[in-house]
């Protein structure tokens, strides 16, 4: 089922029960978005429901308005992702290619900062940013 408890879920266990401090977004009765606490682009926004779904693959019937309130917050903050930055990702993993098992969207925009291990890529100078974010988003 999908609402089952997972040791795996940072989103639950560390975001959503407050134990670490996250730089919201935007936030509704069933959806935070915040921007990731290590990021892999210049611009890297996490979208979670704030209750456990395991994953957009594990999505049920029941859970359906609170993934329409995620596409919601997602569609607002591509707008203005892109609007800032000339365009964006909108991005989910599933299965063996989530590292937390909690349904999350990612938005990004920029050159990818970190591998899929975390590890930092080498950015040319062309592609060098100051930081791991610029602009209001």
């Amino acid at each position: 089922m999908s609402h089952s408890s997972s040791s795996m879920d940072f989103y639950c266990d560390q975001v959503l029960s407050g134990l670490i401090d996250v730089e919201r977004i935007a936030e509704t009765e069933q959806v935070l978005a915040f921007h990731h606490t290590q990021p892999y682009w210049p611009v890297h926004i996490v979208i979670i429901p704030k209750r456990h779904i395991s994953s957009l693959a594990a999505l049920e019937a029941c859970d359906l308005p609170v993934a329409h309130a995620m596409l919601d917050v997602a569609a607002e903050l591509c707008r203005r992702v892109t609007d800032e930055h000339g365009g964006c990702r909108l991005s989910t993993n599933s299965g063996d290619y989530q590292s937390t098992k909690h349904l999350h969207f990612y938005i990004h925009h920029g050159p990818r900062l970190k591998d899929e291990h975390g590890a930092t890529i080498a950015q040319p100078d062309a592609l060098a940013t100051p930081g791991p974010r610029s602009g209001t988003l």
